[in-house]
């Protein structure tokens, strides 16, 4: 009975939009994870007509000393009236309680297919979103661990064949147009048995998920310190390593310790070794701390209403089956965290570029947070300006709205609306420090200082990171610098 509690956990979290379906079903224990996947999406997908059946029979009135929760009720009876094995649990008082209303509850469902015309049980599913056929099945290449040439000799010896549009046959795949190393397959095709998806060479990630990490692009250098704010479950961390080359460090942030096991798990997989993952809330991280000194790139992904996901599964939440004033409320309560988030990364002394986005759909979480964020005194303190389209996808179409940006440009932050875009709704902007000098623009400055930060160090492993970086700059001016450090002390190292 564990089983159908913590699978109602699922629910309840879900009810009180608390995440996506995927999302906290990746946060479940790795063990029970595809069972538990398996009752949530089918007890969703019958959710409206479970809940008729379930308010008939009067179940949770008679029976409030045993069923306390509806969402355990909805798993049971799913199970009791849907699955062919009926309810998986021994024999206690909780599976006796809807046992005893079987024959009531069994008449409620006869009842329900009469009223709405319907012969068979799959015909009471809840209908998908029709934009989710629109939009194709997206994978990466994990570059850290093959390359794309080599996935796509792997993927046409299994039966795929490239062409021009994933849409053509159900194993059709080509390259995506805007994103190096992903691949667009036809909407029916699933990867989980495919040893590549196993193992970590190939990650199932929407296009639009993939703007953040390919707009932030730190610099390819081994003393590069990139950091991800709210990295649970990993896609963008681990793409964000990807595009990184393996190389500097990337510093994951994730409060939750169950998603953070999750992300540890994800990073793994992947095989990404320049990640560190910490379990930890990012608000309180003291950007004044010299641990955090060299960080000159943040990716902020917070939390958001979820309302542009319409992927394969997320139609299940109702997401926008609330009164207007709940989701003002609720949107405003999100905003005010987003933008807390955006202007608390701003303080980090060495950050250069600050890549803020959601899954949301609304203006009030995309554009109206970079316009209040630009206003902020962080952001006047700090110097932070948004970067100019040429850094943002420039080859998108799909800009902000005009009349939501103020004074500032629309044209320097990316829209995608599901339906239309081949994606799932997500909103991405870019904050860049502007010059500092007549001479030098923020980035070269700036890293300046994170570099002479970084080498001044104060433990045996930064000395070796100093000395690594020396020997990587080459020829006779990395001789005599190495000369150098052997005459002074460490704290001297420049």
């Amino acid at each position: 009975m564990n089983f159908y509690y913590e699978a109602a956990k699922v629910l309840e979290r879900l009810d009180t939009k608390k995440g996506s379906i995927k999302g906290i079903i990746a946060a479940l224990p790795e063990k029970s994870r595809k069972r538990s996947a398996a009752l949530v999406i089918e007890t969703l997908k019958y959710k409206h007509a479970l809940s008729d059946i379930i308010g008939s029979s009067s179940l949770l009135d008679q029976e409030r000393k045993y069923i306390s929760s509806r969402h355990l009720a909805m798993l049971l009876v799913h199970d009791l009236l849907m699955a062919r094995g009926g309810i998986q649990a021994s024999d206690g008082p909780t599976k006796q309680a809807i046992m005893r209303h079987k024959t009531r509850l069994q008449a409620e469902l006869v009842k329900l297919k009469v009223k709405r015309g319907v012969k068979l049980n799959h015909e009471l599913i809840s209908e998908n979103d029709s934009r989710a056929s629109q939009i194709p099945r997206y994978v990466r290449v994990n570059t850290a661990r093959w390359t794309t040439k080599e996935a796509i000799v792997y993927l046409t010896s299994n039966g795929f064949s490239r062409v021009a549009s994933p849409f053509e046959t159900k194993t059709s795949f080509t390259l995506d147009e805007h994103v190096p190393n992903l691949l667009a397959f036809h909407p029916a095709t699933t990867f989980h048995d495919d040893a590549a998806y196993q193992d970590g060479r190939l990650i199932l990630q929407d296009k639009a998920s993939c703007f953040p990490a390919l707009v932030l692009s730190p610099d390819l250098d081994e003393c590069t310190i990139a950091l991800d704010a709210t990295a649970a479950p990993g896609n963008k961390t681990t793409h964000l390593s990807a595009i990184m080359q393996g190389k500097g460090r990337v510093l994951a942030f994730e409060r939750d310790r169950h998603r953070f096991t999750t992300l540890k798990c994800m990073v793994a997989k992947a095989g990404c070794k320049n990640i560190e993952p910490f379990n930890a809330d990012f608000l309180s991280v003291d950007p004044r701390d010299s641990r955090y000194a060299g960080v000159s790139h943040i990716l902020l992904d917070p939390s958001c209403s979820g309302s542009g996901i319409v992927n394969r599964l997320d139609y299940l939440q109702d997401i926008d089956q609330e009164n207007d004033d709940a989701q003002e409320a609720r949107l405003g309560k999100l905003s005010t965290f987003q933008v807390t988030m955006i202007k608390h990364a701003m303080k980090f002394p060495g950050a250069v570029k600050i890549v803020y986005s959601t899954c949301s759909i609304h203006a009030v979480e995309n554009e109206q947070v970079v316009v209040t964020a630009l206003n902020s005194e962080e952001a006047r303190s700090g110097r932070f300006t948004l970067a100019p389209r040429t850094q943002v996808i420039p080859k998108w179409e799909r800009r902000g709205l005009v009349k939501e940006m103020g004074s500032y440009s629309a044209d320097s932050v990316v829209r995608c609306i599901p339906g239309e875009d081949k994606t799932n709704g997500f909103f991405v902007s870019c904050f860049v420090r502007e010059h500092s000098s007549p001479t030098g623009d923020a980035t070269s400055t700036m890293l300046g200082a994170k570099r002479k930060a970084q080498f001044h160090p104060d433990d045996e492993s930064e000395k070796e990171d100093a000395a690594v970086f020396d020997s990587a700059k080459g020829g006779r001016k990395g001789k005599r610098r190495k000369r150098k450090q052997k005459k002074h002390r460490p704290e001297e190292v420049g």
